[in-house]
């Protein structure tokens, strides 16, 4: 077949159904990106004769003869093999300028898009984007990049680069099609791997005829539970492996949620991969399944995890109930008599919903052995430092024999803090000795990764008259499906801050996370506290409005303060302390900014209401959090960076780079980042926790400051001057007897070290004023507001990308998105199109404001900002719709059915009471 692609003829014929996109990959296109494989996401955009398309659904033989444009070669005609190109078009610009990404996995595809648009359409852009999804970025600089908007100061003008809002250091590649994510660059020769997935919530594997699969052409191997090895893990990976429950294994007889691995299958293409799975005959033995978590720790519910499938020391220990994955409890004060000292006492049970990830890039990983032996495995993921320890434990292989390395990472949200792939390709490189890859289909992606845990939280709030709080109650039930990462994890930080953020005597928590035989839960942006807001937000609103206080006054009068204890539900002692305090302002900002522009007026027939919660957050998890770096000024006087930080969207890249040019006074320019690589630096616990800035970026700064010394001295000893009398200016150092150029001292490096002790919180307040249509249930949202105590703002445009991402995303949640499970444990959301996730349509501007505060504990007073903003969102928008509306929402999603049920319920109500 014969085409032109980017302006050159190709000739290569394609496979039997194979479809555009991966025909472009495989001609090394790989700005041409897989997202679903069905027509939703749009991460595949090409121009087919000047026409954008979604390449995934175009067979490839229909674009014989015909024009194919791939980001790579929108600017003009450019072969695959190109570095970075010297002009770039008009709109690739435009998103360089707004910095119109974060992961920049979706980047591609919408810029093919919007290059397509006429005028028309672009007054439109809800519609003309509606083939086009992004997780990361809430649509508004993907709408300021179309529309001409800039933000990015593209030429450094000098300063201190530290609050500037300089671009990312990936931005040039992101925006032609150059940047490499895990999959972008195959190994030759790899080999393909597939798996077979259980039917069955229960069940335990009798026999396996693989004789069939065998026989298939191109199949090299098949793996079962007999091939694996027999050491227990958690998929959850802390810098401490004891957090997280040892009770998965790389391939397991017993399967406790439909989509758990039976076997996989290795082959020469990936066709080949999936007919053998297909072939594969397995012999189950079918059990009864746990479906529902409230009936998990009854004496006869079934046993998700029973150590009798497993006799032997290594067996998940026994608990009070096999079920009860991970619990807290605990008291301060005296809550029954802080209930009856109250003039009025609110209680009621909120229910939080499973939810996907749904990051762009699926999980996937490559594996292979190096020119020295050594397991090498590229991989998207948020923790490849601890993936590699956890791959050494698991096949008693030394440190130094695993080499764990990402590229960039198509989005994280928490849901590549596992290590949901990396194992068993691991597995499949040892076994065949050759290259293998794997990449999740989005259905694997739904049905067999991870979700945010389901709640149900009762809540009892206790107040005087004056609003004063005189108890808080809470019993958390989370589901943590099938195994237990993250169980412990997501309860007590659910628990904790949440509890923390008030200055009440008497609090009390009773938190269960339970095993049921549903896909797993893991850790999801907020880590617990979205959904634990989400109830005492809603529950300190219904207090407000029957005191008839104002809730912004409410929260003003019991929130902690500085000089305040920080406690939850226990007086042990911890290591969180106010480095820095914005609670105060981020509640001021946002009432003045409401009271200033409440938005427009509603339509005729429907009802406006304005909500408001807040929200605390430590900024580093608990128990440590390490970090390494290696600064080095090199002979060509420009500096590298080394850090072990993934970038996935989250903007470390960018933030380390400004940390350390501002230590060093150089050009950001001349800073370059080498991260997320084993063999980069020592260790890097991970980038989840929001602690890419607070500890990564801490580790950073530490390491520039001690090469700036090294500088200094260097120079000294040259110039014969006082060390104190020599200091680093851009590519020079100035001495009394005159400037040395950079050049003639280096090369010389420098170690930096960061432990996550003390931690510091951040707060956030949010409050939305939406219309509500009675007779439909439908919600707008008129106006939306955020204020962040983010400390010193390293990145102002940058941050506030990552506050309008965690309110879009939490939009979604609060009012769409749900992870449904069926009457037989099977996940049936198993798409986008089934599964809501917002488009640009869906999302309105938000107002970003930053209280003014600077942090004693974070890197030139900066805090963690990247999932704090998504935990007041829901409580904020329920509350702004019982303003409306009369009628308290306690389940999420707010689905139109839901609201519609809920009013006509509250009318009633009021009804019968006159």
């Amino acid at each position: 077949m014969l085409l032109t692609i980017n302006g050159s003829r190709y000739e290569a014929a394609p496979r039997p159904g194979q479809c555009l996109r991966t025909y472009l990959r495989e001609a090394g296109w790989f700005g041409v990106k897989k997202g679903c494989d069905a027509g939703d996401c749009g991460a595949c955009t090409v121009h087919l004769d000047g026409e954008p398309v979604h390449s995934c659904l175009i067979p490839a033989f229909r674009a014989e003869g015909r024009a194919v444009t791939t980001i790579e070669g929108l600017a003009g005609p450019c072969h695959a093999d190109d570095g970075l190109p010297d002009t770039i078009h008009p709109m690739q610009a435009a998103f360089l300028s707004a910095q119109g990404f974060q992961c920049g996995f979706c980047t591609a595809g919408i810029i093919m898009t919007a290059a397509a648009l006429d005028q028309g359409q672009r007054r439109d852009l809800g519609t003309a984007l509606k083939g086009n999804l992004c997780r990361c970025t809430g649509y508004r600089a993907i709408r300021d990049a179309i529309s001409g908007i800039g933000h990015a100061a593209l030429d450094y003008g000098g300063g201190d680069p530290v609050g500037q809002s300089l671009p990312a250091p990936a931005a040039l590649p992101m925006v032609s099609g150059r940047a490499r994510f895990t999959l972008d660059m195959p190994p030759d020769d790899a080999l393909h791997l597939k798996v077979l997935r259980s039917p069955h919530a229960n069940a335990r594997v009798v026999a396996i005829d693989a004789a069939a699969a065998h026989a298939i052409p191109g199949v090299v191997a098949i793996l079962s539970h007999a091939d694996a090895p027999p050491g227990r893990f958690s998929t959850g990976r802390h810098q401490d492996p004891r957090d997280d429950a040892a009770d998965a294994r790389v391939l397991d007889p017993i399967l406790r949620f439909v989509g758990q691995r039976v076997a996989a299958v290795i082959a020469e293409t990936e066709a080949a991969a999936e007919a053998g799975s297909r072939a594969l005959r397995v012999t189950y033995q079918i059990r009864p399944a746990l479906l529902d978590p409230a009936l998990a720790l009854a004496s006869d519910a079934p046993r998700v995890h029973d150590p009798r499938d497993e006799p032997g020391t290594d067996a998940p220990p026994l608990g009070p109930h096999p079920n009860l994955a991970a619990e807290v409890h605990g008291e301060v004060g005296d809550v029954a008599a802080g209930l009856a000292a109250a003039d009025i006492v609110y209680a009621d049970t909120f229910l939080s919903q499973r939810l996907q990830h749904a990051a762009l890039e699926t999980h996937g990983c490559i594996g292979w052995h190096d020119p020295d032996g050594r397991l090498t495995l590229r991989t998207s993921s948020q923790v490849p430092f601890l993936t590699r320890d956890a791959l050494c434990e698991l096949f008693g292989l030394e440190r130094d024999a695993v080499r764990v390395v990402c590229g960039r990472v198509g989005g994280g949200f928490g849901g590549k803090q596992e290590m949901l792939t990396e194992d068993l390709v691991a597995l499949a490189v040892l076994r065949t000795g050759r290259p293998v890859r794997w990449e999740l289909t989005r259905q694997e992606q739904f049905t067999a990764t991870t979700t945010r845990h389901p709640m149900r939280v009762t809540v009892t709030v206790g107040a005087r008259r004056d609003g004063t709080l005189t108890a808080i109650d809470l019993e958390v039930l989370s589901d943590t499906g099938a195994y237990g990462n993250h169980a412990g994890g997501v309860i007590h930080h659910g628990c904790n801050e949440v509890l923390a953020a008030y200055a009440c005597p008497n609090k009390r928590v009773a938190g269960r996370a339970v095993y049921t035989h549903t896909v797993p839960s893991g850790a999801f942006r907020g880590y617990g506290l979205s959904q634990t807001t989400f109830a005492l937000e809603s529950a300190l609103d219904e207090v407000a409005r029957r005191l008839g206080i104002d809730p912004f006054d409410l929260r003003r009068r019991n929130a902690i303060r500085p000089g305040d204890p920080m406690v939850s539900s226990s007086l042990e002692p911890h290591d969180v302390v106010f480095g820095s305090y914005g609670l105060d302002q981020c509640l001021d900002l946002v009432e003045a900014a409401l009271q200033a522009d409440p938005g427009p007026e509603p339509e005729p027939g429907w009802r406006a209401g304005t909500g408001m919660a807040m929200a605390m957050i430590d900024t580093i998890p608990p128990r440590g959090h390490f970090a390494d770096a290696r600064v080095s000024l090199e002979a060509d006087a420009t500096y590298t960076v080394r850090v072990g930080t993934a970038e996935f969207g989250n903007g470390t890249s960018t933030v380390h780079r400004q940390i350390a040019a501002s230590a060093l006074r150089a050009d950001p320019g001349r800073v370059r980042i080498l991260a997320a690589d084993t063999d980069a630096v020592g260790h890097d616990t991970g980038a989840y926790g929001s602690t890419g800035t607070v500890v990564g970026g801490l580790a950073v700064l530490r390491a520039a400051e001690a090469l700036t010394e090294r500088i200094r001295a260097q120079a000294a000893e040259m110039s014969g001057a006082a060390v104190e009398a020599c200091r680093l200016d851009g590519d020079k150092i100035v001495t009394p007897s005159g400037p040395l150029a950079l050049a003639a001292i280096g090369p010389l490096a420098a170690d930096g070290y960061a432990d996550g002790s003390p931690r510091s919180v951040s707060f956030n307040v949010q409050a939305f004023r939406v219309a509500v249509r009675p007779e439909t249930g439908e919600v707008r949202i008129l106006r939306s507001i955020h204020a962040a105590d983010a400390g010193r703002v390293i990145n102002p445009m940058q941050c506030r990308g990552q506050v309008e991402g965690g309110v879009a995303q939490a939009i979604g949640a609060a009012l769409y998105e749900d992870v449904r499970i069926d009457g037989a444990g099977r996940v049936i959301t198993q798409a986008f199109r089934d599964y809501h996730i917002p488009a640009c349509a869906d999302v309105p501007d938000t107002q970003v404001l930053f209280a003014e505060t600077h942090d004693s504990v974070g890197p030139l007073g900066a805090k963690s900002m990247s999932e704090s903003p998504f935990n007041p969102v829901a409580a904020a928008l329920g509350n702004a719709i019982r303003d409306a509306t009369g009628a308290r929402l306690t389940a999420t999603p707010f689905a139109p059915d839901r609201i519609y049920r809920a009013v006509a319920a509250n009318l009633n109500a009021d009804g019968a009471s006159t």
